[in-house]
This record gives C-alpha cells, structure tokens and sequence, in this order.
C-alpha cells in the first residue's frame, strides 16, 4: 500500500471515528 493510500485510509478511518463519535475537530487533528 501506497503511502498516499494509507493516508487516505487513515483520514477516512479518523474521519468514521468522528462522526461516531460526533466529533468533528478529531478529523483535523
């Protein structure tokens, strides 16, 4: 995996986290 991809898979993943958790400044962070 491409390191621009699992960036990409990171900030997704922070990003679902957020929403769950309905924290959208962890997405930022």
């Amino acid at each position: 995996l491409e390191m621009g991809g699992y960036y990409i898979a990171l900030k997704s993943f922070s990003l679902a986290k957020s929403i769950s958790t309905g924290n959208s400044k962890s997405f930022f962070l």
